[in-house]
């Protein structure tokens, strides 16, 4: 695999990045107003109350609206596979493929199925046939969700592959290892919840709206009761997923978890920082200088958080990078110098082995794929130059990890209070003041949404394939300029959709549900 240049590297990934994060803009909303939607018809078909039936129908033509588009991003997403990370395709294509083709195959004719009948069969089917096709239809973005989330997830924790070094290929031994991954699983149902979160907070948002203007009172407190109920319940599931995240990054990417909270130098029974303000001069792991300007951590809480264990050995940046500390499975971790050893070693056998096979002796060629199995979860070591490429961007992952927990905090202190406050019958109206603060949250929502994917992404880094595959050695053989240029194209094209769909949903919006249907 053919090392290229950084700016088409940093270009690629940028591409990819932007990509990604407009996708992202679409996909919670669906996932949670689609839940939402499906609640509000669910209270129609009980009651028979037709107030229920227009509070549905609305938040239908917002979810319909979000969907598209989220469809249209998501396709070219998928492309980038192809055509910039062409040698990532070829090397893992058979196993990550494979949950993308049952995400197109099952998951979005499901979609594709039931929505026309839940666009279109309000009055062509009855009631619980429409009901059934509501909730099909999110039950099938959801597993779209799951099965894209399952091939993120194994590139974060490969597993159920075997090499083949006849291809240069990894193949799929054991399917379910990669479906039912411990990674995968809490991934998903975090994820998923997080797009409960946001579009439980965005029709929070929009019913205070619907209140500081005194329009439309009972279609306003209908989606006030059933979001504020719906998202404090997301939001306290959310952190036993968020608990169960941090256990699988502690276990299985140790060096995300240092940098997540700027651990140079590990140890017992380590601290997690409640709140904390980088050093900016502090520039190399090496060096003595302070990683904090100000810290204010719990006691033992990252030890806890990580292994369940107050007195737990937690590894920093240092001591990742050095190894000679004692791995949670009991075994002594490796210092980035051996792994890179071990790399090579499966590299330079590799190429031994295909010389072999060529010369036809085989017994040399059993040799060398012995080396390559013995060395191969090392292999991605063999293509970096220095430790310093192991540490992902600190500033990036730290804030995107603490503002992604400050935000959850406020989110619940949010729906605690109003779940206080709508089931008390308070007068929400006469209070704009936290009316106004509903309306502007739902930009936090989305930055929130962001900031963890950031976290899980970058946090990953230099790793297409976590200590398989670096990205220097993933990437295509293109020319920067087209890379470029695609890029900007794809911005256009991203934010002319954007502008587009809030246009649009903004004017849904000021119509009101008795005017839009």
């Amino acid at each position: 695999m053919e090392l290229l240049n950084a700016s088409l590297i940093d270009w690629s990934r940028a591409q990819f990045a932007m990509t990604a994060m407009y996708h992202w803009l679409f996909v919670p909303l669906t996932l949670g107003l689609g839940i939402i939607m499906a609640i509000m018809e669910t209270m129609y078909v009980r009651t028979g109350d037709e107030q229920w039936k227009k509070t549905a129908k609305f938040w239908m033509n917002i979810f319909g609206i979000n969907f598209a588009i989220g469809i249209a991003t998501g396709l070219i997403m998928e492309f980038q596979f192809g055509t910039n990370w062409s040698n990532y395709s070829w090397f893992v294509g058979d196993i990550f493929g494979a949950p993308l083709a049952i995400e197109a195959t099952v998951a979005f004719f499901l979609e594709a199925t039931f929505i026309s009948i839940m666009f279109f069969g309000w009055k062509r089917v009855g009631k619980k046939m429409h009901l059934a096709s509501t909730w099909l239809t999110i039950a099938g973005a959801t597993l779209s969700a799951l099965w894209i989330l399952v091939a993120n997830a194994w590139m974060q924790y490969p597993v159920g592959m075997e090499f083949n070094p006849d291809t240069t290929r990894n193949e799929m031994m054991d399917f379910w290892a990669v479906a039912l991954s411990p990674v995968a699983i809490n991934k998903f149902f975090h994820t998923v919840l997080s797009g409960w979160v946001l579009g439980a907070l965005f029709v929070v948002g929009i019913a205070a709206w619907y209140m500081i203007k005194k329009r439309n009172a009972q279609f306003a407190q209908q989606s006030m009761k059933v979001a504020v109920a719906f998202g404090l319940i997301s939001s306290l599931l959310i952190l036993w997923t968020g608990h169960g995240s941090a256990q699988q990054v502690a276990e299985k990417q140790p060096m995300k978890l240092a940098v997540m909270e700027g651990l140079y130098e590990g140890g017992e029974g380590v601290g997690l920082i409640a709140f904390a303000i980088p050093n900016p001069s502090k520039e190399s792991y090496k060096d003595n200088t302070d990683p904090y300007l100000l810290n204010i951590s719990i006691p033992k809480g990252l030890s806890w958080l990580s292994f369940g264990d107050m007195e737990a050995y937690v590894p920093g940046i240092k001591d990742i990078i050095d190894g000679g500390y004692r791995e949670p499975d009991g075994s002594t971790a490796l210092s980035f110098t051996e792994k890179q050893s071990r790399g090579k070693a499966a590299i330079q056998a590799l190429a031994d082995y295909k010389k072999a096979k060529k010369d036809g002796n085989e017994t040399a060629a059993t040799e060398y794929k012995e080396k390559i199995k013995a060395n191969y979860a090392y292999f991605g070591y063999g293509y970096l130059d220095t430790p310093e490429q192991l540490i992902p961007n600190i500033p990036m992952v730290y804030w995107s990890f603490h503002i992604m927990v400050y935000l959850g905090g406020y989110f619940i202190a949010l729906f605690l209070l109003l779940g206080f406050l709508v089931y008390r019958k308070k007068d929400l109206e006469n209070m704009k003041w936290l009316l106004w603060v509903c309306v502007w949250t739902i930009p936090l929502a989305y930055i929130a949404g962001q900031a963890g994917w950031v976290l899980a992404e970058v946090g990953r880094q230099p790793w297409a394939i976590q200590d398989l595959l670096p990205l220097q050695a993933a990437i295509s053989s293109l020319s920067t300029q087209s890379v470029i240029i695609t890029f900007c194209l794809f911005l256009a094209l991203f934010t002319a959709l954007l502008i587009a769909e809030i246009r649009i949903m903004l004017n849904q919006i000021k119509k009101g549900p008795e005017e839009s249907h």
